[in-house]
C-alpha cells in the first residue's frame, strides 16, 4: 500500500512581500527550500495563520539568504506581508520507505531564519 504523507514543511515564515502583478507563486529564499528539500516549482500548500487560508501553488527560487517569503499573482490576495504562513508538501510513500520515513522541518524564527531543523 501507498500513502501520502508529509515531506517538507516550514513552519511559521513570515510573508515579506506581496506582488499581484506576477504570474503566480510563493517566493522562497532558496537556503530554506534546500533545508527541507522543496524543489523549484514543486506544488506546494500554503497555510495563513493570521486569516486561515488556505491554498496550493508552486515554489520559485528567492535569493539565497534573504529570507524572502513573496505571495506573487492570485496567491497574493489570500495574504499580505506581516502574515505568518506555513508551507508544505507531500510525497507518496511505500511501506518499505516509511521504515526509515522523516518529514523535513524548519522551524522559523521572526526573520525567517532556521532555528531549529527537524529530525
Amino acid at each position: 500500500m501507498l500513502k501520502q504523507m508529509l515531506s517538507a514543511k516550514i513552519h511559521r515564515a513570515t510573508v515579506t512581500q506581496s506582488n499581484l502583478d506576477y504570474e503566480g507563486s510563493l517566493t522562497i529564499d532558496k537556503d530554506l527550500m534546500d533545508a527541507v528539500g522543496i524543489s523549484t516549482f514543486e506544488q506546494i500548500k500554503i497555510f495563513n495563520i493570521n486569516n486561515g487560508e488556505r491554498f496550493d501553488t508552486y515554489a520559485i527560487d528567492g535569493p539565497r539568504g534573504s529570507g524572502i517569503i513573496g505571495l506573487n499573482g492570485a496567491a497574493a490576495r489570500k495574504g499580505m506581508a506581516g502574515d505568518l504562513i506555513i508551507i508544505v508538501t507531500y510525497g507518496i510513500y511505500s511501506e518499505e520507505e516509511l521504515k526509515n520515513y522523516h518529514p523535513r522541518v524548519a522551524l522559523l524564527n521572526e526573520k525567517n531564519q532556521i532555528k531549529k531543523l527537524l529530525p
